[in-house]
């Protein structure tokens, strides 16, 4: 009799031997926080498997783990709360690609996947802005970035997955091959606790927005897969993946500075409606480019705009039609009453263009730089304080002013920038006392439920993490009944709540 489609197998590592836990006191401090600024964090050790079996071996063995890649988690889910934590770090193989596909393990970071991918004219498209990321954090997060609004999440790009599951059970996962029954179930025949079932939740996703990082996914015939991608470690461990890649396009990449946001809006859906091949386009306000030195801009090669300067940051793909696109490039600055001259990296420029996108990277860093000095210097209980929310691109006006107005109207000092090619932005408190951090959830909490009423969400892309500001934004979109349907198939694939315990869900 062949297997029901929505029932998966799994195996058993060859040993249950687990490594050594690394109890060093400064190697566990270098553990303890991550991009969040999140105070407070705590661990029993650290381990370092390189496989699926010694992940399962370590997590049979452990009361409660905590899966860490690089640390760049922007909610607190990287920061542990007195688990053993298990670094992805030694999980770096990647194999020779084949067949528009390449397997790499959860600890490869994308740095270092695009620079093997490109050697063979290859490329994987929907990563985050951050290339430090490992791509099992990517995964774990349904991470998205800038080339969304051509590509998509990175849900679309898995193909298969290896997940160690809460018992030490190893899943090895290909997408199509198990999904949901017709009443919403699946059913997984672990090592140790037979057969489990796992009811799908019900709660309606805004699925008309290009991206979301808001909980467990759902619909009907679910991919098991797509459990598991966007679950932030809460319902197993993925050691390893299979990614699907394309030839690698020719990209130019073009700085524009606008006179104002109105400009920069109107200029962007210029972008967007224009025969250019757009992959992306990145918003930097006034108040962001207010927080760079002129050192970071002379190392960009771009002089410092005016004090009311908004900048678009375009990828472009080209192919064989440079000039074409150039024209149509010049077309948008001139329908759009931009004076200045765009700043073009051609398609072989890449230092042109890594300068460019450093500059872009520049706001965020300065912005956590500030907030850890505010730690430092002022209160250690200060944290990052952001949203990370998307709306309808045709909503994005009435957004950034909504943003503006929660800040303002509490007199709080922030800066803005994102995706704005698919309405992502990610409006930013700049804290100077503790006082201003309450007062930014408080802005928050007003931008969320404006955003929702705009038909867009308040999770689009870093997760929900440990933070309980995003947990409230989680509980505003899917209800009560919605977490407790979430909290339903925790318990169903780990019952004793010991994976990343604290994440999604208090």
């Amino acid at each position: 009799m062949s297997r029901p489609q929505h029932r998966a197998s799994v195996r058993a590592p060859q040993s249950w031997s687990p490594l050594s836990i690394e109890s060093d006191p400064d190697l566990i401090r270098s553990f303890l926080t991550d991009a969040a600024h999140v105070p407070g964090g705590t661990a029993a050790g650290v381990i370092f498997p390189s496989n699926a079996e010694e992940t399962a071996a370590a997590v049979r063995q452990a009361e409660h783990v905590l899966a860490v890649g690089a640390q760049s988690s922007l909610t607190g889910g990287a920061t542990p709360r007195g688990e053993l934590v298990l670094s992805t770090r030694r999980m770096t193989r990647i194999e020779e690609p084949e067949l528009g596909r390449v397997r790499v393990g959860a600890g490869v970071a994308l740095s270092e996947l695009q620079r093997f991918l490109a050697s063979r004219h290859l490329y994987y498209p929907p990563g985050p802005t951050y290339d430090g990321a490992f791509i099992g954090g990517t995964i774990a997060t349904n991470a998205a970035g800038p080339a969304t609004f051509k590509y998509g999440v990175t849900r679309a790009w898995v193909h298969a997955i290896t997940v160690v599951l809460a018992d030490g059970s190893i899943l090895d996962l290909t997408r199509g091959d198990v999904h949901a029954s017709d009443t919403g179930v699946f059913e997984i025949e672990t090592v140790s606790r037979g057969l489990v079932s796992v009811t799908v939740p019900t709660y309606n996703m805004p699925v008309h927005l290009p991206k979301l990082s808001a909980g467990y996914c759902v619909g009907p015939g679910l991919d098991l897969v797509d459990l598991f991608v966007g679950s932030e470690g809460t319902l197993g461990i993925i050691t390893d993946a299979t990614l699907r890649v394309i030839r690698r396009p020719q990209r130019s990449v073009a700085l524009l500075t606008c006179a104002s946001e109105q400009q920069a809006i109107a200029a962007s859906a210029q972008l967007a409606a224009s025969p250019l091949d757009v992959a992306a386009i990145e918003y930097i306000d006034t108040s962001s480019l207010q927080l760079l030195d002129t050192a970071t801009f002379a190392r960009a090669r771009v002089e410092r705009p005016a004090a009311a300067a908004s900048m678009l940051l375009v990828q472009i793909e080209i192919g064989d039609a440079l000039d074409a696109a150039l024209t149509a490039l010049d077309a948008v600055v001139q329908i759009s009453g931009i004076s200045a001259d765009p700043i073009v990296a051609l398609p072989d420029d890449d230092r042109g263009a890594a300068r460019l996108f450093e500059l872009r990277e520049a706001v965020p860093a300065a912005v956590n730089a500030r907030v850890g000095a505010a730690q430092a210097e002022i209160d250690p209980a200060i944290q990052k304080t952001a949203g990370d929310f998307i709306v309808p691109v045709a909503a994005i006006d009435r957004a950034l002013a909504l943003y503006r107005e929660a800040f303002e109207r509490r007199g709080l000092h922030y800066a803005i920038w994102g995706h704005i090619s698919d309405g992502n932005l990610h409006p930013n408190l700049i804290p100077h006392s503790l006082q201003d951090v309450e007062r930014g959830r408080e802005a928050l909490r007003e931008m969320a439920r404006g955003v929702i009423a705009l038909r867009g969400a308040p999770l689009a892309e870093h997760g929900v993490g440990r933070s309980t500001l995003k947990q409230e934004f989680l509980r505003e979109m899917y209800g009560d009944e919605g977490i407790e349907q979430m909290r339903a198939v925790k318990r169903a694939l780990d019952p004793d709540a010991k994976l990343a315990r604290g994440v999604l869900f208090s």
